[in-house]
């Protein structure tokens, strides 16, 4: 299964809770993360804000990403304006259209309001937990 990761969903991965869990499934090759260039740029800028450069987990998911283990790149993404509120969320569709995604997991709630583009369900870190395991 083709997912996008929100970047409060990804950066909330190292404090635990659900956003762990789904970096476990994918660690764990159950789904493919797809990325974006503008998505990548968000994670790093964002991680290098929190101060979390040096810690050991970061190092493995860089890592993982230098491997390309269980991901997908899109080398370009369709302009979409979507989310006018906070046209800086559009990458994540975006990047969802692209690579033919089934879902974006979030925790922003400019992205969870459309629950639904073009057939990519939006859900939270809990709703996307649900949905995997009614799918087992």
């Amino acid at each position: 299964m083709r997912i996008v990761l929100d970047t409060n969903v990804f950066i909330s991965s190292f404090f635990g809770g659900n956003p762990k869990k789904i970096i476990d499934l994918w660690k764990e090759g159950k789904v493919v993360i797809c990325l974006s260039g503008p998505i990548i740029d968000e994670y790093i800028a964002v991680l290098k804000r929190l101060g979390l450069e040096g810690e050991p987990e970061l190092k493995e998911l860089v890592d993982f990403l230098a491997e390309g283990f269980n991901l997908i790149f899109a080398a370009k993404t369709p302009s979409l304006n979507i989310i006018p509120d906070d046209p800086d969320d559009n990458k994540f569709i975006e990047c969802a259209v692209a690579l033919d995604a089934e879902l974006i997991v979030s925790g922003d709630k400019n992205l969870l309001r459309i629950k639904n583009y073009l057939n990519i369900k939006i859900m939270s870190p809990k709703e996307f937990l649900s949905y995997i395991r009614g799918r087992s």
